[in-house]
This record gives structure tokens, C-alpha cells and sequence, in this order.
């Protein structure tokens, strides 16, 4: 059963103490089921070099699935249903969201399909097997996120956490039978990582089921969409500023080069684990504080504790980078991940602060921040395909955008006066 979300004045010590041991939990999840997805790394040392950036690509197609709008939707939905007792309206939601994801892949799945011959050839796969198997990851994609939102929503970040870590058991699991006793090279690591996505959703699916099987009640479409457009753009602007630059270095540079920087990245993107889970124990609490109208002050912790942890993570991996390289990954990775390893992680301090300032201010449902969001992802894509003479360049680029995100969303929390007033305190 989800637990009831309830949100005690902000001051409150015993506040604080929930925040804090719930945030702690989402965090050794975070950590643990990322390092153990972060070990399906070290079988790149099993495989060839054009075979281990074949795999990074394909995953990056499934990171640009829009999971972490369509997670932050369900997460805002549910929060916002818990705090006024309309859990019944948000039963169909659910139902409605799980289907129509469904009939997108279908769509999407036969264009695929009908285009694998280019597709093939386009991204260098000599087995269609890895192709295949990344469109069962991308149904998973679409699915995962629904249940991961509700549980978020709920607050229920024991079995969040859960599911987390039988994502990244079953992925390594599967992933290293596959390589060393099957031989299997991308498309036996893809195969673990459907795996994985398969338990996790099993379990978030039957931890959610209280929310989404009992009898539904009409919601109102036009006020759900005026909450929702605003979050699906601002987190999916967010989400490919993320994750679009290994794409696009996929496209422009060798397949050993592509292999490195993923190496880099795989690395730089760990310190999303260990700052992220601040930012999801907040967002429903601030989202259920706003619908009851309550004042909320988590957002000041949140952003100074993010900040201090990406720049000691940041300074650590630059010091250690060049040994854990050396653990990890095949001698030949070593001198080109040492150099953009660096860069990589100093381009993730600011999108680490932005997240929280973001998820503030989509939880107040501020829209005002959508429209430069959209537009600044836009310049994102088109700057990739122009400044692209080496990868510390694109790096440059990614930190240079990732910066500028920052400072946007600072200006529509703190600069602009025009946003939306704070909910006073109920007595």
C-alpha cells in the first residue's frame, strides 16, 4: 500500500528527520544500484571497442526516451490527487497514460521496423538483435516512469528505491551471463538491461496497484492539461540537455571515440545519483504543500546540499578519474576519458542545481520557465552539430548550456517578480 503523504510545516524537526532519512534511503539506492549498473561497464574489457560504443548509443536512445517528464507528471498528479482526496480521478489518468504510451510505441515501433535497414547501417550494427531488443527497452522506457511517478507521488520511496536496485541487479545479472558464458557482445548487454527494466516495473506495478486498479471517476481534461503541458516540455528540455550529447557524438566521431566518451560519461553522469534523490524527495512534498497551500522552505536546503555534494563529487572524480578509468576500462580508454573526463564532470555541477531550482518551480507549476527552456534545447541540438571539432569542444559546448539552464532557472525563482506568490502558511 502507498503510504500517506503528509507534509508537516517545513520547521518542523520531525520534517526535517522524514526528509532526511527518506532522501537518505532514495540515496543508497541511487548509489548502489548505480554502481551496479556502473560495473555492467567493466565487461567492456570482454568486448571490442565498436561493440562497447554501440551499446552506450543504444542506451542513450532509450535516455532520450521522455522518462523523466512522464515520471514527474505521474509524481505530480498523484501528489496533487493524495493532498485532495482524488484518487479515484487519478486511477483513469494512470490507466489512460499506460495505454496511450502503449499505442505511441506501437506507431513508433513500425517505423522503426520499416526503416532498419537504414538504421542499420546508419549506426554501424552488424546485429539487428541489439536494434530489436532496444525497441522492447523503449516500451519499458515508456512504462517504467509511470509506475516510478506514482510510487515518487505517493511518497513511497522504500519500494522507489526498491525497484531502483532490481533494475541494476537484474541488468548486471543478465549482462555478464551474457558476455562471458554466451559470447554475446551489445546485444547481450541491451538484453540485461531489458531485464532489469522488466523487474523494476514488475515491482513498482504491483506496489502502485492500490492507486491504479480501483474504479475510475471523469477528471477534468483541460485543467490536466494545463498542469501537465508545462511539465512534460520543462523536464523533457531538461532531459536532453541531459543526455542528447552522446547521440550526436555517436553521429560525428569515430566508434572508439564514441566508446571513450561514453566511458567519461558513464562516470560524470554518477554524480546525478548521488544529488538527485534530494530533488525527488522534494518535489512531492512541495507539490502537496502548494495544493493545500502551505508554505514549503525545503527548497533553500535542497539547492545548498545539492551544491556542496556536485562540486565534492565533481573535484573527486577529477582527482580519481584517471585510476578508475584505468580499473574499469580497457588500457585504451584511458588517455582520451582522462582528458574529457574533467570537463564532463565540472558540465554537471550546474545542471545538478538547475534540477532543483526546476523541480521547485514546476511543482508551483511556474510555466513561465517552459517557453526559454524549450528554446534553450533547441540552440542545445543546433550548437552539437556546429561545435563538434573535438570532444573537449562539445564539452565546452554541454557545460557552456548546462550554465545558462542554471541561470534561468534562478532568474524565475529568485529574479523574477512576476511569478507566482508564495501559498501562505495555514494556521
Amino acid at each position: 500500500m502507498l503510504a500517506k503523504a503528509e507534509n508537516p510545516p517545513a520547521t518542523d524537526p520531525a520534517h526535517r528527520a522524514t526528509f532526511f532519512r527518506q532522501s537518505g534511503w532514495l540515496m543508497i539506492a541511487n548509489i548502489a544500484g548505480g554502481a551496479l549498473m556502473w560495473a555492467v561497464h567493466f565487461l567492456s574489457k570482454a568486448i571490442p571497442e565498436t561493440e562497447y560504443g554501440l551499446f552506450v548509443t543504444l542506451l542513450s536512445v532509450a535516455m532520450c526516451i521522455p522518462t523523466l517528464p512522464l515520471q514527474m507528471v505521474l509524481a505530480h498528479q498523484t501528489a496533487q490527487a493524495m493532498a485532495t482526496n482524488r484518487q479515484r480521478q487519478l486511477a483513469g489518468l494512470i490507466r489512460l497514460t499506460w495505454l496511450g504510451t502503449f499505442l505511441l510505441w506501437v506507431a513508433g515501433a513500425a517505423i522503426v521496423l520499416l526503416l532498419q535497414g537504414h538504421i542499420l547501417a546508419h549506426w554501424k550494427i552488424s546485429n539487428p538483435a541489439s536494434l530489436w531488443i532496444t525497441l522492447g527497452i523503449v516500451l519499458l522506457s515508456l512504462w517504467l516512469p509511470i509506475f516510478w511517478g506514482v510510487l515518487q507521488g505517493g511518497q513511497n520511496f522504500l519500494w522507489l528505491g526498491w525497484s531502483m536496485m532490481l533494475n541494476a541487479i537484474g541488468r548486471l545479472t543478465v549482462a555478464v551471463i551474457a558476455v562471458t558464458a554466451l559470447g554475446a557482445y551489445a546485444a547481450g548487454l541491451m538484453t540485461g538491461v531489458l531485464v532489469g527494466m522488466i523487474l523494476a516495473a514488475g515491482v513498482a506495478a504491483w506496489q502502485t496497484r492500490p492507486l491504479w486498479t480501483v474504479p475510475s471517476l471523469p477528471f477534468e481534461w483541460s485543467k490536466i492539461l494545463r498542469e501537465v503541458l508545462p511539465l512534460m516540455l520543462g523536464f523533457a528540455a531538461f532531459q536532453f540537455l541531459f543526455s542528447a550529447d552522446t547521440m550526436f557524438v555517436r553521429n560525428y566521431f569515430t566508434e572508439d571515440e564514441s566508446g571513450f566518451y561514453g566511458a567519461a560519461g558513464t562516470l560524470a553522469r554518477a554524480l546525478m545519483w548521488l544529488v538527485g534523490p534530494l530533488a525527488s524527495v522534494m518535489f512531492p512534498r512541495i507539490v502537496h504543500s502548494a495544493a493545500k497551500s502551505e508554505k514549503n522552505n525545503l527548497m533553500g536546503m535542497v539547492f545548498l546540499g545539492t551544491g556542496i555534494l556536485a562540486v565534492a563529487g565533481a573535484v573527486s572524480l577529477s582527482v580519481l578519474g584517471p585510476w578508475i578509468v584505468r580499473f574499469v576500462f580497457k588500457p585504451s580508454f584511458v588517455h582520451v576519458a582522462t582528458q574529457v573526463l574533467p570537463w564532463y564532470a565540472a558540465a554537471m555541477i550546474p545542471l545538478s542545481l538547475a534540477n532543483v531550482l526546476l523541480n521547485n518551480l514546476l511543482a508551483r507549476s511556474s510555466g513561465r520557465v517552459v517557453v526559454p527552456l524549450c528554446l534553450l534545447a533547441a540552440g542545445y541540438g543546433f550548437a552539437l552539430t556546429q561545435f563538434h571539432k573535438s570532444l573537449v569542444m562539445v564539452l565546452q559546448t554541454v557545460g557552456l548550456f548546462n550554465l545558462v539552464l542554471l541561470l534561468i532557472c534562478a532568474w524565475f525563482t529568485w529574479g523574477n517578480k512576476v511569478q507566482s506568490p508564495e501559498p501562505k502558511s495555514q494556521a
